[in-house]
């Protein structure tokens, strides 16, 4: 065949100069020519060359670099244009005017750096035109009046601000497709201007800022076919506008704040075929006429809702098209039935089953609903969260030989896991987490289960040994096999086979060795916990390109200090390490200043033995939120660096053994909601500057990084296919929370240690200055912290008054002042404290009549003992006019003489009771190191107790003198 002849010619993906054109340009019959990929970057393209190839329709020049098109002339012949891609510097719609034919033009992902209407061009053939992640600036929808005779509108991804129409709705009379998904158009959806396009089919506003409600006007689109509104705030019930939208096939609500009943008068919608209302608040029941009357539905997502009452599942018995149905609940008031009709048989054949926490109804012979015994096809399954119990339903994976997601978490089959009878090489991802399964991790998995990514048995009873042939599972991406009961070593072939995993999770086990020498090769921002296991030796090797570590409680000794800076230095920022957690270990020496990664949020190195200082490149951590450092044996004083920390969120120091004052610098943490400097050697007075420390403007901790790009609920923020000849698609990636890492802290408050966790901390708020050498009167600023609900200020050398001030403490549960000096009342003004449940103002010298009304007609005595001159209920002491001036009550009618006095037994008691308060502190000394480290301070709180002590036996005996 001669050359001359040629219609159809594809050069893509090479590198060509541009001689190549003009060979191109000797093909007369030349209609399609595909150079995708075929320039450098940063070339122009010599289209003039072209403009002799008179029967030329269709132009591909996709992903070429491109920085202009030069042509002079004009080619009417030319229909299709593909320019995605490329990085145009001029006004590229200027040469738009050569191609006056056009019909299908395509810009997506081009940097445009001139404007791209602003030259009067008018294209008025075109049909198709996408402008995908194109930046605009203006009224893009003015410049539309260019292509009157557009059937086809892609705007999404443009970053688009402000309303969706301003003062002008272009008239584009033929338009049928509008995606203007992912921008940020705001205000209430204009269906009024939507409606002059009479003949759209598909309408796409989803991932966008709209509020309000739909309009009932939405009626009078009556050519849409597919509709979505998903990922907005939009708000309200659902208009039975909608239910006259007949010939609609795709509805997409998800994401949003609906809420109310669905409409009974969806039924009518016949032709609908896809279905989603997730994550919303709609309530009430599911219309049964609703899902009974629209048989034509193939994906049907009800999920994250508040639903109540029972759906019969054998609802969908009629729906032969049926292939994707997703039901995860978010209350106990919804419940599935799965079982009525007994022994009704389904005509549809799902790929995609989700029923999560559900409440299912099942006989007490059944593991799993029977009338999965009918499907064939299943690709995702998940029946999580639920009170399934049983035997371990391998006939699923059996029935289902293109099972790639099975997923049983949080359930109660109880049997010892075994493995299917045949091989599945489809199955990827497999979560029996949270189960009472038994009995050890079978060694022929990856017989069965060969090309598997994703395993979960966590939280489970399994035991004996991790088989070897674990790491024969050579995809495997991400293992959990965290709590339970496995022991033994970590097999070597686990740590070194698997070149794709990137997700090891280890912890709450009681395994050993010296893991962390092996060479371990996580992925990218790879993430490995190993804590609470027995593992010991010295950190050895370095890892690269990881984003969480946790190898907390463990029996680790030492590191080569500078493992941790090979983490983050290769690959900042993008690669740095974000989580680090090796608390509750051996490691002692000073604090290598290498450990820290500017990138840090979280850093626990609380619980060995540091000494020495605080390394001063802890100042470069301009990220952090959490730093504990707290219980090790660190010493000097508090660095103030620290205070230009200006993200921290927790700052643990306690338990240590800093000296000197407390730093004014410290005030700066503005964002600051836990404080810990207790059980140091801090002298000096209170700063009252602490009052800037108003906490947390915002949420740190509610929601985590270490899902990259999914939502909470594990599911991808991608849009939906809009193609509503393709319904089904792979929306839902089940991955759930599988290494969702909360944040944790060990916190004193209300006399307990406890552990505040994930959420929790976004909303816990305390500063703890306890057990040091503090002295002079207590600020009466630190009333002004509003937010704060825990204060713990006992334990040192305070004077003075209570502050009147603490009454605007609105928020404080405990508030604890005891061990003191301090003096006066107690402020009847501190009854305004509602929310008060622990208050401990016991060991100080302070007078007068207590509050009795509202919270403090709670307290018990321990709350106020070592208070001689404190008087009323709850103590024994009663109130006279004298107590009231505070002066200590004198017992009217004890008429006994203090010469009667039996002052042998008195000497005697007194130095009795001296003789074994010694001897038990001499042995406290003697079992504990910490305290042994304290004793000089437990020496004067002794000697400040008997002091008491003392003084009440010489107010009894001065009593009897003066009666």
């Amino acid at each position: 065949m001669r050359l001359e002849r040629l219609e159809s010619v594809s050069l893509r993906g090479n590198y060509f100069n541009k001689s190549i054109i003009s060979c191109i340009s000797f093909l007369p019959s030349l209609n399609i020519l595909d150079l995708s990929g075929s320039f450098r970057h940063g070339s122009s393209f010599p289209m003039q060359e072209l403009s002799s190839l008179k029967e030329l329709t269709t132009l591909d020049l996709r992903g070429s670099g491109l920085k202009s098109l030069t042509l002079n002339g004009s080619m009417s012949n030319l229909l299709h244009l593909n320019l995605e891609g490329n990085e145009f510097s001029d006004d590229i719609m200027r040469s738009m005017a050569a191609f006056p034919s056009l019909i299908y033009l395509s810009l997506d992902y081009c940097s445009l750096g001139g404007r791209l209407f602003g030259n009067g061009t008018k294209l008025s053939n075109l049909v198709h035109l996408s402008l995908v992640e194109i930046e605009f600036n203006g009224d893009f929808m003015r410049s539309m009046v260019a292509f009157p005779s557009l059937r086809f509108l892609d705007l999404g991804y443009a970053g688009i601000t402000g309303r969706l129409f301003g003062n002008v709705v272009p008239s584009i009379p033929n338009l049928q497709v509008l995606i203007l998904n992912e921008n940020h158009f705001s205000g209430p959806i204009p269906i009024e201007a939507l409606v002059s396009f009479h003949r759209l089919e598909i309408l796409d506003l989803s991932g966008n800022n709209f509020v309000g409600s739909i309009p009932s006007t939405i009626k009078f689109l009556s050519s849409l076919k597919a509709l979505s509104f998903s990922f907005n705030s939009l708000n309200g019930s659902l208009t039975n506008g909608l239910c006259e939208l007949k010939n609609l096939k795709q509805m997409d609500f998800s994401a949003n704040m609906f809420d109310g009943n669905l409409p009974e008068c969806f039924n009518r919608l016949s032709s609908l075929k896809f279905l989603d209302i997730s994550r919303n608040q709609f309530t009430g029941k599911i219309p049964p006429s609703l899902i009974a009357n629209l048989t034509s539905l193939e994906y049907v997502d009800f999920s994250h809702n508040k639903f109540e009452g029972l759906f019969s599942f054998s609802m969908f018995s009629n729906h032969r098209k049926l292939e994707f149905v997703s039901f995860k609940n978010d209350n106990d008031k919804f419940e599935v039935e799965t079982e009525e009709p007994i022994g009704w048989i389904p005509m549809f054949q799902l790929k995609v089953l989700v029923l999560s926490n559900c409440n299912i109804k099942m006989p007490k012979r059944s593991s799993v609903p029977c009338f999965l015994l009918h499907q064939r096809k299943l690709k995702k399954l998940d029946l999580s969260h639920n009170s399934l119990e049983g035997m371990f339903p391998n006939w699923l994976i059996d029935n289902n030989r293109m099972l790639e997601v099975f997923n049983l978490r949080d359930n109660s089959f109880g049997n010892i896991f075994y493995m299917p009878l045949y091989r599945n090489p489809n199955t990827m991802w497999v979560d029996m987490s949270g189960n009472r399964m038994v009995g050890s991790i079978p060694r022929y998995m990856p017989k069965f289960f060969p090309h598997i990514t994703y395993l979960n048995l966590s939280i489970n009873s399994l035991d004996g040994v991790i088989p070897s042939s674990i790491g024969d599972l050579v995809e495997l991406y991400e293992l959990d096999l965290s709590h339970n009961k496995l022991s033994g070593e970590v097999p070597t072939g686990l740590l070194t086979n698997l070149s794709q995993l990137f997700v090891l999770n280890l912890s709450n086990n009681s395994l050993h060795g010296e893991v962390i020498s092996t060479n371990l090769n996580l992925g990218d921002k790879g993430r490995l916990c190993l804590d609470n296991n027995y593992f010991t030796g010295k950190i050895l090797h370095t890892w690269s390109m990881l984003e969480l570590v946790d190898i907390s409680n463990n029996f680790f000794t030492g590191f080569n200090p500078c493992w941790i800076s090979n983490i983050t230095t290769s690959f900042e920022p993008e690669g740095s390490l974000l989580f680090l957690d090796i608390s509750q270990n051996s490691f002692s020496g000073p604090i290598p200043s290498c450990l820290i990664s500017q990138s840090l949020e979280h850093l626990h190195l609380g619980s060995n033995k540091f000494t020495g200082s605080i390394p001063n490149s802890f100042g470069t951590l301009k990220n952090v939120l959490t730093l504990d450092i707290g219980n090790n044996y660190l010493s000097h004083m508090i660095p103030k660096f620290l205070g230009e920390l200006s993200s921290l969120r927790i700052l643990l120091l306690g338990k240590n053994n800093f000296s000197g004052s407390i730093p004014k610098q410290l005030c700066r943490l503005t964002n600051a909601s836990l404080i810990d400097l207790s059980n140091n050697f801090l002298s000096g007075s209170i700063p009252s500057c602490l009052q800037n420390i108003r906490g947390p403007s915002y949420q740190a901790f509610m929601h985590t990084r270490y899902l990259d790009g999914y939502d909470t609920d594990g599911r991808w923020r991608n849009s939906p296919n809009f193609y509503y000849q393709s319904i089904i698609t792979n929306r839902v990636t089940f991955r759930e929370d599988l290494f969702k890492i909360k944040d944790e802290v060990l916190f004193t408050t209300k006399a307990l240690s406890l552990t505040y966790k994930g959420d929790a901390l976004d909303s816990m708020s305390g500063l703890d200055l306890s057990s040091n050498k503090l002295t002079g009167y207590i600020p009466e600023e630190l009333g002004l912290l509003t937010h704060i609900h825990v204060l713990n200020l006992s334990h040192n050398k305070l004077t003075g008054p209570i502050p009147t001030k603490f009454s605007n403490l609105a928020s404080i549960e405990s508030l604890d002042l005891s061990f003191n000096n301090l003096s006066g009342k107690v402020p009847s003004e501190l009854i305004k404290l509602n929310s008060l449940e622990v208050f401990n103002v016991s060991f100080n010298n302070l007078s007068g009549t207590l509050p009795m009304k509202a919270q403090f007609g709670t307290f018990s005595k321990e709350s106020y003992e070592g208070n001689p001159l404190l008087c009323g209920p709850p103590l024994e002491n009663k109130c006279t006019m004298e107590t009231k001036e505070t002066h200590p009550s004198i017992e009217e009618g004890d008429d006994v003489k203090w010469y009667d006095m039996d002052m042998t037994s008195f000497y005697g008691s007194f130095g009795s009771t001296w003789f074994v308060s010694m001897c038990g502190f001499a042995t406290l000394l003697w079992v504990n190191p910490y305290w042994r480290r304290r004793w000089l301070e437990l020496v004067e709180e002794c000697m400040y107790t008997c002091y008491y002590f003392l003084y009440d036996s010489v107010r009894k005996v001065s009593m009897y003198l003066f009666k």
